[in-house]
């Protein structure tokens, strides 16, 4: 029995600009953008991020998302 249409996903790649890994999470684009890392796509949609660049977010808005976390 053939696989529904819906089914199929095809292979997101990373959207920063000079990366040609395949996408593994996807981030809201603004949360990217003010992490200063440039995007290829549109900054309002989400933007798609290879493991190398999400874990360099995850670093660069570290302090940001302590501060959010308690409150402040």
């Amino acid at each position: 029995m053939p696989e529904p249409k819906h089914a199929v996903e095809k292979a997101q790649m990373c959207d920063i600009e000079g990366c040609k890994s395949e996408a593994d999470r996807s981030i809201a684009g603004k949360k990217v953008d003010k992490a200063g890392m440039k995007l290829s796509s549109d900054p309002s949609k989400n933007a798609h991020l290879c493991h190398a660049h999400y874990k360099e977010l995850k670093k660069k808005t570290k302090t940001d998302r302590t501060l959010e976390r308690l409150g402040w």
